[in-house]
């Protein structure tokens, strides 16, 4: 995600106030957190990755709330544009926060619609796959894969965790790169 998009997030500053996508005339605070949204999306007991452009990892479809966007917009958006799928929630799996990212994710698991186009490649992400629980990669990531197996507990309500390691501990990235 670009300088340019993350400036997009929605978010509360410091001093507890509503943030606002910046114009050229504004000078605005940088949000306190931004807010992310993820489909966890099942068919058949079998579930959605996408496999990313940019790195050798599979990882849930989503991204970043945009401002004046509900989450269920969001969520669309995000979905259709990283697989070009339109997906229905089913229910919220949890509510994670990233304190060394300053964000909130929001986690959903979610359904094809009928008549939805199949799930396909983007820029962001290079292969789309369905697999069973017990299938999942090894290059998944952790964040995502907790996640995964949070929607798996099967629980009504949905979960609450605290997600702290960063993303070099999480794809075992040297310290540096």
């Amino acid at each position: 995600m670009g300088a340019e998009e993350q400036s997009r997030w929605l978010g509360i500053t410091d001093a507890g106030e509503r943030s606002e996508q910046p114009d050229s005339s504004d000078k605005v605070e940088k949000p306190r957190f931004r807010i992310g949204v993820f489909a966890i999306i099942e068919r058949s007991g079998y579930y959605l990755l996408a496999h990313r452009s940019d790195i050798d990892w599979w990882n849930l479809p989503g991204g970043g709330l945009e401002y004046d966007e509900t989450l269920e917009e969001g969520l669309a958006r995000e979905v259709r544009e990283e697989i070009g799928s339109t997906i229905e929630i089913e229910r919220l799996v949890g509510v994670y926060s990233k304190p060394r990212k300053r964000e909130v994710v929001l986690t959903f698991l979610c359904h094809l619609v009928p008549n939805s186009a199949e799930p396909g490649t983007s820029d962001e992400v290079s292969n789309v796959a369905w697999f069973l629980p017990s299938e999942f990669p090894t290059n998944l990531l952790p964040k995502h894969r907790q996640r995964l197996d949070d929607a798996l507990l099967s629980q009504t309500q949905a979960v609450i965790r605290a997600q702290t390691t960063s993303a070099e501990e999480d794809q075992r990235i040297p310290k540096g790169m």
